[in-house]
Parts: structure tokens; C-alpha cells; sequence
């Protein structure tokens, strides 16, 4: 019989991250709320740029700092005094409450069109009329239609100097920071020119508000990939680098955030969880806050770890220890892994221990592991192809192959399935991704998926997959993973 503790631990697991795959459509709470110390700089008030990839946390974090109390709580966590003392607009976003301060895709599809025609509208008067509307400057908003919005702000540029003097001044005398927030980018337009135009534009306002103003503040959560392709052109373009984070996830942070949603279940097995860890787990406004060792010391977290899966992915340490297998084979090409990919894939182990291995003596069992990893490169090959179809695809048409292979291998692989015709119907239809800078050049498009980490280069020059890319193609890997047949 299942000792009684492994069954609750295993139903904790399931519970509380049940959430996890729908982290865009979920708000942000005080108990589960987690603020990995590599956060810290990106939630700055002058951190103009915060890259992400899908599932690292953007729409999180874009959430939360328009929740006074969840902002007051990241500050006290990071000892930041300054951002409690700052207030957030959403200047854009998919949630923008009754009367959002931008237009939305339809309106910003019909404004594009208007750009560089005969009175010269150029992106950044569309941002810059977000500012205005943003500030409730009355001339805007007295006016019915973005156009025209947009055509005020380019024709009154003195006026639009002055209502940021004027809400700089009163801003600095309330003693607050006003941060204008942009989120959900990849939603401004269905082609990807315009997105790197309207980005660029973005990009512009947004260092002029740094650059002249002491309170005024810009905060863009923007794809890596989306904040490399957007042409900078203007006067200090460089120092958008200078003032743009990252969020990134070690191994530490992402098994502290495991760990702390267990701690912050509503259960009685969530205080029980919490009993068993090392060290004592401390009450701070309404959520539990893990000890140092659970969240940020390697040792005490496998020792943690282990007692939910087991040392090894085997029945010995020759098929790997499960607490670093598992982030080892979830990263990308370039070492990132999304926590959204992590909690998904222990949720769906304990799933799969529960309903084939009910039996066995631990939370989650090893085989249920390695089967859970096929079903995230699924969920994960999803996203990319929502972000980056084109990518998607050139993987796809490795289907049946085995790396790592020779470039040449991969270049004959595209022509003689015909990439290049399938890649224009993809990039025709492609309502939100971006296509390859050289899509006719295929040592360029090889390069291209290396820089987004979809695919890495052995010493000798052979091209490799990440698991979490190739399992979800079928393409082999001599003594690799096998991808489940379930």
C-alpha cells in the first residue's frame, strides 16, 4: 500500500500548479506571488526594456506592477523603496480596463496605413499620443478618433513638450514615478514589418522619456527576438541596451518557485510540505516565504527534490540525477528555460505517476518523468510556432532524421521537401510570428535558429536539436530520449 504522505505530496504537485500552463489568462496573487532574485533589475523603475521569451514571465510581471499591493509587496522583496512610491498605467496590453489609453489591433491595422502618406505620420506620434492620452491631456482626449490623435500630436510638438514638463513637475512634487506599460507586443499587428516599425517608433519615445524627464518612465516587456529585429535609427538608439534587463531563470529560481507554490497551496498538505523542508518558512502579508536553503542553495534542494522523485532517473546514477536531468533537458539551445515549461512538466509527471504507477512509493516516478518531457516539447513547439512559424517548420522538416547531422544534411533536408515554397504559405499566413531575415540563404537560416536556441552546433560542426525541440518531431538522438508513444 502507497504510503499515505506520497499520495497527498503527489496530489499536492497537481494542485498547485494546476494553473501553470494558463499563466496569461491568470492574475497574479499574493500567496503564490514568487520574486526570484534575477528579477530584481528587470522590475526597476528605469528599466526601460525587459526581454523575455514566451512563459519567462512578462504578462506576470506586467500584471503585477498594476496592482498596488502586489508592487508594494515586490518592492519590500526587493528592497527597491522607490517602486512603492510609483504609479502604472497600462499604455498597452490586452487589458486595458473600460477605457484602455491605446487603440486596439483592428484600429493600430486601419493607422498603419496612414504612416509616411502625405502628412508624414510616423510610429512614434502613435505612442506619443498614447503619453498624452495616458496623461489625460484634454485636447486629445477631447478628440473622437485615433487619427486624429495622432495628427495632433505630430502638429503640436510644443504642445506635447509641455504636457510632459508639466506631468514630470507634478509627478516629482507628489514625490512618485509614473511608469507608462507595454505588454503582449507580439498582438500590435498581423505583419511583421509593421511590428518592427511600430516597435522602433516605441523604442524612440521611450528613450526620449528617459532621456528628458526625471519621472516619466517607459517599461516595455518585448521577445528578445522582437527587440533585435526592430530597426533603431534614432539619436542614442544605443542606449536602450543600457537600460534594458533580462528575465532570466537559473536552476535555483526555478525549483525555488516549485517549491513555493507547494508551500503556498491552500491545502493541509501544503503545511505539511512545509514541515519538511529544511529550515523554517517565515509569514510575510499573507504568503509563505521559503528559507534561503530551499530557495537558493543547490544541495539542500536536490536533497529536497529527491524526496519527491527519487535520486536518479533510473535505478542508479548512470541515467542521471533527477534534479538536474530535468532542467537539462528542458532548456533551449541557448540555456533558457521557461518556468511555465518546468511546473507543466512536474504536473504532468505526478498526473502520469497517478493514473499508470498509482503504486509507486514516491510523488513522481522516473519513467513518468522522462514521458512528461515529450508531452512539454509538444506544448512547447506550440508556442513556437505561434511566435516564430517559420522556425517551427524548419524543424518539422527534419521529421525522421537523427542528430546531430551535418549542415549539409539539413540544407538537403529543406530543398528536397520543399522549404522554401512551404515557408512563403507559412510567412502568408502567419497572423503573429516573424519570419527569417534571409529566408533564400540556408547556411543564414541555420545561423538564424542558432541565435533563437533552436538549435545548437557540436564542437565538430554538426547541428544538434535541444530535446524539448526535437522530441516533438520524431527526430532521433543515438542513446537521447525517446519520445513517448503515448
Amino acid at each position: 500500500m502507497t504510503d499515505p504522505t506520497t499520495l497527498a505530496n503527489r496530489n499536492l504537485i497537481i494542485e498547485a500548479l494546476r494553473d501553470a500552463p494558463d499563466a496569461n489568462t491568470s492574475t497574479p496573487d499574493l500567496r503564490t506571488m514568487f520574486t526570484p532574485s534575477s528579477h530584481r533589475e528587470a522590475l526597476a523603475p528605469d528599466a526601460t526594456v525587459v526581454r523575455g521569451a514566451r512563459g519567462t514571465g512578462k504578462t506576470y510581471w506586467a500584471k503585477a506592477l498594476t496592482d498596488p499591493m502586489l508592487r508594494d509587496v515586490a518592492a519590500r522583496s526587493y528592497m527597491m523603496p522607490r517602486l512603492s512610491h510609483t504609479e502604472v498605467v497600462t499604455a498597452f496590453g490586452l487589458e486595458g480596463g473600460d477605457e484602455p489609453v491605446f487603440p486596439g489591433k483592428r484600429a493600430i491595422a486601419g493607422l498603419v496605413r496612414h504612416f509616411g502618406k502625405e502628412d508624414d505620420l510616423q510610429p512614434k506620434d502613435l505612442w506619443s499620443a498614447v503619453i498624452l492620452m495616458a496623461l489625460r491631456v484634454p485636447q486629445v482626449v477631447a478628440l473622437e478618433t485615433w487619427l486624429e490623435r495622432i495628427r495632433w500630436t505630430a502638429q503640436n510638438g510644443d504642445a506635447y513638450e509641455t504636457a510632459l514638463r508639466r506631468a514630470d513637475r507634478e509627478t516629482r512634487e507628489r514625490g512618485k514615478t509614473l511608469i507608462f506599460l507595454f505588454d503582449a507586443l507580439e498582438h500590435l499587428h498581423s505583419d511583421r514589418e509593421h511590428v518592427d516599425l511600430l516597435l522602433s517608433g516605441l523604442f524612440e519615445v521611450a528613450l526620449e522619456l528617459r532621456l528628458t524627464t526625471t519621472t516619466l518612465r517607459a517599461k516595455i516587456f518585448v521577445r528578445p527576438d522582437m527587440y533585435d529585429s526592430a530597426p533603431r535609427n534614432f539619436a542614442d538608439a544605443s542606449k536602450l541596451d543600457a537600460n534594458a534587463a533580462d528575465l532570466s531563470w537559473s536552476r535555483e529560481n526555478l525549483y525555488g518557485l516549485f517549491f513555493h507554490q507547494l508551500g503556498n497551496h491552500t491545502s493541509d498538505q501544503a503545511e505539511a510540505f512545509r514541515d519538511s523542508t529544511e529550515g523554517d518558512w517565515r509569514i510575510e502579508e499573507g504568503r509563505y516565504i521559503a528559507p534561503v536553503e530551499v530557495l537558493a542553495d543547490q544541495k539542500a534542494q536536490e536533497r529536497l527534490f529527491v524526496t519527491l522523485a527519487g535520486p536518479f532517473m533510473g535505478t542508479d546514477r548512470r541515467k542521471g540525477h533527477t534534479y538536474t536531468w530535468i532542467p537539462n533537458h528542458l532548456q533551449d539551445g541557448l540555456g533558457r528555460i521557461s518556468p511555465r515549461t518546468l511546473l507543466f512538466t512536474l504536473r504532468k509527471a505526478a498526473q502520469l505517476t497517478e493514473g499508470a504507477d498509482a503504486t509507486h512509493p514516491l510523488p513522481l516516478y522516473y519513467e513518468a518523468i522522462r514521458e512528461s518531457l515529450s508531452h512539454a516539447a509538444t506544448v512547447r513547439v506550440r508556442e513556437l510556432q505561434d511566435d516564430l512559424g517559420w522556425a517551427a517548420l524548419a524543424v518539422e522538416l527534419l521529421t525522421g532524421s537523427q542528430v546531430p547531422m551535418e549542415p549539409s544534411a539539413v540544407h538537403y533536408a529543406w530543398s528536397s521537401r520543399g522549404f522554401s515554397a512551404k515557408l512563403r504559405e507559412v510567412l502568408e499566413r502567419e497572423s503573429e510570428g516573424s519570419g527569417p531575415r534571409n529566408a533564400e540563404n540556408p547556411v543564414a537560416l541555420v545561423e538564424e535558429l542558432e541565435k533563437l536556441g533552436v538549435i545548437t552546433y557540436r564542437t565538430n560542426g554538426a547541428v544538434d536539436l535541444p530535446d524539448i525541440y526535437r522530441l516533438a518531431f520524431d527526430i532521433g538522438r543515438k542513446g537521447g530520449v525517446k519520445r513517448s508513444q503515448h
